[in-house]
């Protein structure tokens, strides 16, 4: 079977380029020129060079394929242009379903993300069905992946075979960027985190959220949404973990909210001024606000979503990050 994955250099498309090529799928992954094709080293499949925002690079890149994984999306919590966050996660995935539906592929998976998501915020999980508006939604990422997967849900109306997975939070090798979650761990072990904030999340390994897609395609319910999530742990809980894993000793100190809200928002105003990336993302401020559980039951349940244990996922994501020159001389000598 012949797939087109976009989002195919990231932190979950390359792991689900993995999991294709691990089930004997000829792989086609949109690239654009210049990209960092790290995660792609040695991996037999076909580079497609084009754009998100290029319609003629997309109708000629999904034709002949089966099916459409389309993972691509700028995940950043602050842009210094956030209008270009909603041009690829919003048009984007417009002129990517686009061309899916014209050429009459057989399944697709989009990937969206939990954060679009109804969440109570008090510990409470939340699930698929949780009630949610776009007031409800944080920063632009959110906002945008929120309109996106509004988009994606009009493609279904339309004939599209579409299934939506809400990625929890991924962790595990690959996240070259990092991503903001890879980050904190990244932190943690070069001890630039002395303290933390009292909130959650959901983890999950990463190869089992890339084979969470795999299994939407197989088994999913067209124009049904899937949490692939694993198990919910507060912020301290996931570095304890981590000390566990590496000896490091876990930050003791709870950081009250309100002072960091407002060191936020006397950051995002600097960021504004200098255009550049602020230390302290508002928008990652106001999402610690709420404990980001949710419940993957539904996946596990009609997708027999995997759930390698959260530990392991943390120990692979801290010897990848030591083994690829992430870690300062600290880091390193833990």
């Amino acid at each position: 079977m012949k797939v087109f994955v976009t989002g195919a250099t990231g932190f979950i498309g390359a792991s689900i380029v993995r999991e294709l090529i691990k089930d004997g799928c000829r792989v086609r992954a949109l690239v654009r020129p210049g990209a960092d094709l790290r995660n792609l080293q040695g991996l037999d499949l076909e580079l497609w060079q084009g754009d998100l925002l290029d319609p003629s690079s997309l109708k000629a890149g999904i034709e002949g394929c089966e099916q459409v994984y389309h993972a691509a999306a700028d995940y950043r919590l602050w842009s210094s242009d956030p209008s270009v966050m909603y041009r690829i996660n919003v048009d984007g995935t417009k002129a990517v379903l686009e061309a899916a539906l014209k050429a009459d592929v057989q399944r697709v998976v989009y990937t969206s993300s939990v954060g679009t998501l109804g969440n109570p915020g008090n510990g409470e999980p939340g699930n698929e069905d949780t009630p949610v508006s776009f007031d409800d939604m944080v920063g632009d990422y959110k906002r945008s992946k929120f309109l996106a997967e509004r988009e994606a849900e009009k493609f279904v109306d339309k004939g599209l075979p579409l299934i939506i997975v809400n990625p929890s939070t991924p962790v595990g090798p690959l996240d070259i960027k990092p991503t903001p979650t890879g980050k904190i761990i990244v932190d943690f072990l070069n001890r630039k985190m002395p303290a933390y904030l009292d909130t959650g999340l959901n983890l999950i390994a990463v190869e089992d959220c890339a084979r969470g897609h795999l299994l939407a395609a197989k088994n999913g319910r067209i124009g049904r949404k899937y949490i692939l999530g694993n198990r919910n742990l507060t912020l301290r809980e996931i570095f304890v973990m981590l000390e566990n894993i590496t000896g490091l000793s876990a930050p003791k100190v709870r950081l009250p909210y309100l002072p960091i809200l407002m060191a936020a928002y006397i950051n995002e105003g600097m960021s504004r001024l200098t255009g550049h990336e602020p230390l302290i993302p508002l928008a990652g401020v106001q999402m610690a606000r709420k404990f980001m559980f949710f419940d993957p039951s539904r996946a596990i349940q009609e997708l027999d979503l995997p759930q390698t244990p959260v530990e392991t996922a943390l120990q692979q994501a801290v010897a990848w990050f030591g083994d690829n020159g992430y870690l300062n001389q600290r880091g390193r000598a833990s």
